[in-house]
């Protein structure tokens, strides 16, 4: 599989458009443009995630997740987990580590530089079962018993 974006490629600086607003950042908060390619044949459903594994916290920090795309799907335009543009149905965007579903943007502590690592992952069932207040934690547990494939990209911010 392979994954790219017209909005950054990988080891870029994420652009600020999709950097967090708040938490001392004026960024635009729009998720970016993402679409994947060289799926397994079997495929039945996509999930994104955006992750921070540099996040201070002792479990990184979870900024986007996007769970039961439907198998023909193979772009999500920009601004679709910040409400500018849809996210195909059935897929639903579940609780990030801001504490609501939808993207959050890069927002490290001041000085540090992180990784934001874009991920679609390709599954073999359409759907898994976690609703709009799951975790990052509980949408990988389910991914990792339904995973055919997947493909990242990271983007670094400071």
């Amino acid at each position: 599989m392979k994954l790219f974006s017209h909005d950054f490629r990988d080891g870029d600086i994420l652009p600020l458009r999709h950097v967090f607003n708040g938490m001392g950042y004026t960024g635009s908060n729009i998720s970016p443009h993402l679409a994947w390619e060289d799926v397994p044949a079997q495929t039945k459903s996509f999930v994104i995630t955006c992750y921070d594994p540099d996040a201070p916290t002792g479990s990184g920090w979870w900024h986007w997740i996007v769970a039961n795309l439907p198998a023909g799907c193979r772009e999500l335009p920009q601004g679709a987990g910040s409400g500018l543009a849809q996210v195909p149905h059935p897929a639903i965007q579940t609780r990030t580590d801001f504490g609501k579903a939808g993207y959050g943007g890069a927002a490290p502590p001041q000085g540090e530089r992180h990784r934001y690592i874009f991920t679609v992952h390709a599954l073999d069932t359409d759907r898994i079962e976690v609703d709009e207040g799951a975790s990052g934690a509980m949408v990988g547990f389910n991914v990792h018993f339904h995973s055919l494939a997947s493909a990242s990209l990271t983007a670094l911010f400071s």
